[in-house]
């Protein structure tokens, strides 16, 4: 991999509300290098540049902002270059409630060819975990936040072979130690020196290695403030800065040193900044106080070794003009239903192994259905009947809604996993989408409708018919798909889970407000009367009243001592706004499963138009 004056810029927001610009911050100066098969770091501190370099050249940086160029054993890079090389980045992403071998397994399914077979993509993971030293922990679970799992060394060498089931002639690695103890970090750049040996380029970024680990790389380049101060082999650095006056102490790990004289508060440096301060190297007109960066930088600019470097690029590139043939674009390996099988197993894998988002819920409405079925137990026909069914379905309707709020993790908490394997090819935001659809709303939606009808129906003592059952079942199915679609078009694209759900529950404040119970529809001023036709709670509680009422007749209860005539459905819904029409409750159906598929249509736009670049 060869890079040519890489420069990037990008816009920074300053200043407090109402007095905010935009301001154009250099993240990248005049950037250019050659990585050679083997193990190649990019050194520097906080904030030198060193993950932006690394994500421009696995083509994972917004190109706004960027220029230069980057060629691939002489050949422009190609347009699915990230679907062809592998990305371990700095935190862990892996689904932690599958095993070591089932991650490994979903990455072959999807990444690898549809012309090779099943037996042929097993052999395939077998050597992967032979090769990472997996085999005890192959069965294993990852772990997660409430389960215990396997190691953090072990963690990060699954990661590694998610991306090496492919066989990726380049490797790239954010900061691949982080987290680790040293025994552990050593371990890992072991590994991957062992992988260099066999002509792979391993290219990665580093903030401060121990000798051992540093000792292992090949090439080095070293970043200050977005700028090269030296780029080329591991054993050349040393001698490099040494011929600048900086001087590596006995027993001082080299690693150390180079971060001490771009921070410029070792004593090697302190004893050379006069070196740095002659007019030899300031340009006329160039301000008298430099950072130390820019100096180490003009310094290496005109060092032998920047213009040999420069000298290998030219012929390179001269080399690439002769060239007529590009890599083509790469397709996705598999087929989109092959996509969606995968990826739905996974889903309802994860679905499962967290109990505390599946069973914890499923418990919750169980033991909740049986209090509001004995709270309203036995409704009579009488004035009390009345109350007590409109309560009820106006509870069962309202709580169809709020639960759906929890639908709003579906696409944050994944949120990381799913940019990454979209970027690496992995699969099509449609089989995500729909896969999450099918094997994880429809579930959790489903279930509660029907827990909540089958405990609560004959407790409360509904309408004793079986079509009733289920119009009443359908009914809180609906609502909780439509519910839980508008929390999923909110929080689509969202980072942080809280800012959706408080605009989820306003939305579903507004819409319980015009559901028809906390006001008589038909007293609404008609400049505000139009908010109705957007309520969910509305369509389900009108389709719910005209379902219990149609066929019965409320009459006085003497115990009571009102004087009341008989009242029949017609007369209440009426008197509540509600329109008796032969369409009955399927204009309330089709209103309900109209809103689900705007609203997901909507989540779906969303995804498909989230920034995908770092």
């Amino acid at each position: 991999m060869t890079f040519y004056n890489i420069s990037y810029t990008m816009k920074v927001k300053t200043g407090n509300f109402g007095f905010r610009k935009t301001t154009q911050k250099e993240i990248l100066t005049d950037i250019s290098g050659i990585m050679k098969p083997g193990l190649n770091a990019i050194l520097g501190p906080t904030g030198s540049g060193k993950s932006s370099l690394l994500d421009i050249l696995a083509t994972r940086k917004d190109p706004r902002g960027l220029t230069g160029e980057i060629l691939i054993n002489g050949y422009p890079q190609p347009p699915k270059f990230k679907c062809m090389s592998g990305y371990v980045v700095q935190e862990d992403i892996v689904m932690g409630t599958l095993t070591v071998r089932e991650n490994l397994e979903f990455s072959a399914a999807l990444r690898l060819p549809s012309s090779m077979s099943s037996q042929e993509k097993k052999e395939r993971v077998d050597q992967i975990i032979m090769e990472l030293d997996l085999t005890k922990v192959a069965d294993a679970k990852v772990g997660t936040l409430f389960t215990r799992g396997i190691s953090g060394g072990e963690k990060k060498r699954v990661c590694i072979g998610l991306e090496l089931i492919t066989d990726p002639p380049i490797l790239f690695l954010d900061e691949p130690t982080t987290g680790l103890d040293s025994s552990t970090a050593n371990g890992v750049m072991e590994l991957l020196k062992r992988m260099s040996v066999r002509r792979k380029t391993i290219i990665f970024s580093i903030h401060q290695p121990r000798y051992s680990i540093f000792k292992l790389f090949d090439s080095v380049t070293l970043l200050a403030a977005g700028r090269l101060v030296y780029h080329g082999l591991v054993d050349k650095v040393l001698p490099y800065f040494l011929s600048l006056g900086f001087v590596c102490e006995a027993y001082n790990n080299p690693a150390d040193f180079l971060m001490d004289i771009i921070n410029g508060d070792s004593t090697a440096a302190a004893a050379s900044r006069i070196d740095f301060n002659t007019a030899d190297l300031k340009k006329p007109g160039e301000a008298e106080t430099e950072s130390i960066a820019e100096k180490l930088a003009k310094q290496y600019s005109q060092s032998a070794q920047c213009i040999e470097m420069e000298e290998e690029l030219k012929q390179l590139s001269l080399e690439n003009k002769k060239r007529k043939t590009s890599y083509l674009l790469i397709p996705y390996s598999t087929s989109f239903f092959h996509q969606l099988q995968w990826v739905s197993k996974r889903t309802f894998k994860n679905l499962i192994g967290n109990p505390q988002n599946s069973t914890a819920q499923i418990f919750i409405t169980t033991v909740l259905g049986i209090i509001i079925g004995l709270i309203f137990a036995r409704v009579k026909n009488d004035v009390t009947g009345i109350q007590n069914r409109v309560g009820v379905l106006f509870f069962l309707t309202t709580n169809q809604c709020l639960n759906s709020v929890t639908t709003v993790e579906l696409f944050i908490t994944e949120k990381r996993i799913f940019m990454h394997e979209y970027i690496s090819g992995y699969y099509r935001v449609s089989a995500y989408f729909f896969s999450k659809i099918i094997a994880d709303m429809i579930p959790m939606r489903t279930l509660p409708g029907i827990i909540f009808t089958c405990l609560n129906y004959f407790i409360i003592g509904f309408k004793p018919t079986a079509q009733a059952f289920f119009i009443m079942m359908i009914t809180l199915i609906l609502i909780a798909y439509a519910a839980s679609s508008l929390s999923l078009a909110i929080a689509t694209g969202q980072s942080v889970s809280s800012v959706a759900n408080l605009l989820i529950n306003i939305c579903f404040v507004f819409m319980i407000l015009f559901s028809g119970l906390l006001v008589n529809i038909t007293t609404i001023s008609p400049w505000l009367l139009w908010l109705q036709y957007f309520s969910i709670t509305r369509y389900g509680l009108n389709a719910l009243q005209i379902n219990e009422f149609t066929g019965l007749t409320f009459c006085k209860d003497s115990t009571h001592g009102l004087n009341v005539t008989c009242l029949t459905p017609k007369e209440y819904l009426r008197i509540q706004g509600i329109s008796i029409t032969p369409w009955g409750i399927w204009q309330n159906y089709v209103a309900l499963l109209c809103m689900t598929v705007i609203f997901l249509a909507i989540a779906y736009t969303k995804l498909r138009l989230l920034k995908k670049y770092t």
